[in-house]
């Protein structure tokens, strides 16, 4: 096993789980099994009882784990599943080691730190390293480590220790260490070396040379500054990488290889991937179609208006996996997202309106604008009555609309209000003696405890009758995805929703809970309960995302009647486009537009350009595994 540690200096938020995600990426495209862990050196068990605000979106795995939204971008970029152990935080080791303790595992000992912290957490290390994470059976070959915070934080020591132990255990040859530190710039744009070179002495002051440092900043280095941040920090010019801000984070695996990191990789940690057939500009073979992907999503010059109604907009990161999924799916249907970030109590009138008029305003603008109108998860009960008013503009005015878990309830709860007559209807979270409890706190689900107790993990949601969401998942009876809820829609009230045609489309395996909703008579209401954006890749989007975009720009029908149709040879479902999917010419897609004014004039044209350019499309069938990993497509 090899092992690359990631780990930054200055500032916290510097990009190392991009750039540990991108050496994944690099190694991965040369045919290596990678597997990835995040170290965070906080005090909490899980990220499960965070804030938004603190630390961006809590990201769920397959198996439940509430972890750090860095693992969503190792699962995006390494197209892998990872577990719950993938994510270490102090919480976990020190309960380890206590529970151990306590069992009598250190009889006669004074626990310490070191040794016994630090041997926690490097057994936790090689466990969870040789975990396959591809589907298969084999141990990876390479583990990358990203160790949260900054180099210095009193939180991080013992990881750190722990890390300055772990090369000798496993060997120098099959360890390198990666630095992540920021060159700012001065208004006149001189490149600054004297934090790095304070971190990097932080860094050997406490046991650890780094092999590589990279460079962080708004423009690329200079040469002059890299020599010296080589000369000052003891590593090699060409060990000196430059990261600086581009325009996707697409780009930076490309622009690693650019400086030879996968060189460098191979011949510090002695790996065995054979030659590497390089095209005549010196990219890798193996890297075309990635290079491909990072093009298009800079390709489009049509937009379409995306507005997500929110609680946390002040910060993106808040709703990551969902502003990405939205991206996977634009690059797929050949189109920029325009996001806006509309605070949902702006909506309201009764406080906002009065308080601050401007922001009322602005926040109505924005809505009139919006080709579609996602509603996201979320708890709590600021903000309830402007997603409510969202969902109701959506569907009186047939704007598209998609709810994520909390918003399929804001979709039930305002559907009852102004069609079924139930004025005062609401969530029992919100108000625990609504008369009308359309949404209502599921029996087995604790209110008391909160960490790790609401519905968690990849479970399957079975289709009931025809549907949009059923097309666009390609008539599969069943899909799998990943949920984070501790209320549902009240199963008492279905018949009243479906008699006035807000139809519950997708259940779970007993029939009881409601996973999928659709209303009739709608060109795109779609919502629902599990979160769809968690396993949204790249170069395979999330249906139901797909499905927003397409219906933003009224190209939905032309999709669901050209899109290729698949057949299954046993009874697991198909329902996600494969990553192999590519399209005629490296750049455009099946609903590239070509000229508006004609598509306006002769709809036929669109039709046949759909129906050429769809099966110009590679697309396989990804039949689902229920011990939740996918089969790759071949």
């Amino acid at each position: 096993m090899k092992y690359i540690l990631v780990c930054g200096g200055v500032i916290s938020g510097i990009g190392k789980g991009v750039i540990s995600s991108s050496i994944g990426t690099l190694l991965k495209s040369q045919g290596l099994k990678v597997t990835s862990i995040k170290v965070d050196p906080y005090l909490n068990m899980d990220a499960g009882t965070f804030s938004p605000y603190e630390h961006g979106e809590v990201y769920v795995l397959d198996d439940g784990g509430e972890v750090d939204l860095d693992l969503g971008n190792y699962e995006r970029f390494l197209d892998c599943t990872l577990h719950r152990d993938n994510n270490i935080t102090t919480g976990k080791i020190y309960q380890e080691v206590i529970s151990n303790e306590r069992k009598g595992d250190y009889l006669g000992k004074t626990v310490q730190v070191v040794p016994h912290i630090t041997d926690a957490i490097q057994d936790w290390v090689e466990r969870v390293a040789a975990r396959p994470v591809d589907g298969t059976e084999e141990a990876p070959d390479v583990c990358v480590i990203e160790l949260g915070g900054t180099i210095g934080d009193i939180e991080s020591m013992p990881f750190v220790e722990a890390f300055r132990q772990f090369q000798f255990r496993v060997g120098k040859e099959n360890m390198v260490f990666v630095h992540v530190s920021l060159v700012p710039q001065t208004n006149d744009g001189e490149q600054k070396t004297k934090p790095t070179q304070h971190s990097i002495r932080e860094l050997r002051g406490l046991g650890i040379s780094p092999d590589l440092i990279v460079c962080r900043g708004l423009t690329p280095l200079e040469e002059s500054v890299k020599n010296k941040v080589s000369m000052f920090c003891h590593v090699p010019p060409k060990q000196v990488l430059s990261v600086h801000d581009c325009s996707s984070i697409y780009r930076v695996p490309l622009l690693l290889e650019k400086q030879d990191i996968t060189d460098i990789l191979v011949e510090k940690l002695k790996l065995n991937m054979g030659f590497r057939e390089r095209l005549d500009n010196g990219l890798p073979v193996k890297l075309v179609k990635w290079k491909e992907m990072a093009d298009r999503f800079e390709a489009p010059t049509k937009s379409v208006k995306i507005a997500l109604v929110g609680k946390y907009t002040k910060m993106s990161d808040a709703y990551a996996s969902v502003s990405k999924a939205l991206r996977h799916s634009c690059l797929l249907a050949g189109y920029k997202l325009d996001l806006m970030y509309i605070e949902a109590s702006d909506l309201e009138e009764d406080k906002t309106k009065t308080e601050n008029p401007e922001r009322y305003h602005d926040a109505w603008g924005k809505m009139c604008q919006a080709q579609g109108i996602l509603v996201p998860g979320g708890f709590g009960q600021r903000g309830i009555e402007g997603k409510l008013l969202a969902a109701k503009w959506a569907r009186e005015r047939k704007i598209p609309y998609l709810g994520v878990c909390l918003g399929l309830q804001i979709a039930a709860i305002e559907f009852a209000r102004n069609v079924l007559g139930m004025t005062n209807a609401n969530s029992t979270e919100v108000n625990p003696d609504t008369p009308h409890p359309v949404v209502i706190d599921m029996p087995e689900i604790s209110t008391t405890q909160m960490g790790g107790t609401q519905r968690l993990g990849k479970r399957r949601t079975v289709f009931h009758g025809d549907s949009v969401a059923k097309k666009l998942y390609f008539d599969a009876p069943y899909v799998e995805e990943r949920h984070r809820h501790r209320y549902e829609v009240n199963p008492k009230l279905i018949s009243q929703f479906e008699e006035k045609g807000m139809k519950f489309v997708g259940r779970d395996v007993e029939g009881n809970r409601m996973e999928i909703l659709e209303l009739e008579g709608h060109p795109y209401f779609v919502a629902t309960q599990f979160h769809p954006e968690f396993l949204s890749r790249p170069m395979r989007p999330s249906p139901v995302f797909l499905g927003l975009i397409l219906a933003a720009r009224g190209k939905l029908a032309n999709w669901l009647s050209h899109r290729p149709t698949l057949e299954v040879g046993s009874d697991k479902p198909v329902w996600m486009i494969p990553a192999t999917s590519n399209f005629e010419d490296g750049r455009e897609s099946p609903m590239s537009n070509g000229d508006e004014k004609s598509e306006e004039k002769d709809d036929q044209v669109v039709s046949k350009k759909l129906t050429k350019q769809v099966k110009a499309l590679h697309f396989e069938a990804t039949p689902i595994k229920s011990a939740g990993s996918r089969q790759k497509a071949l």
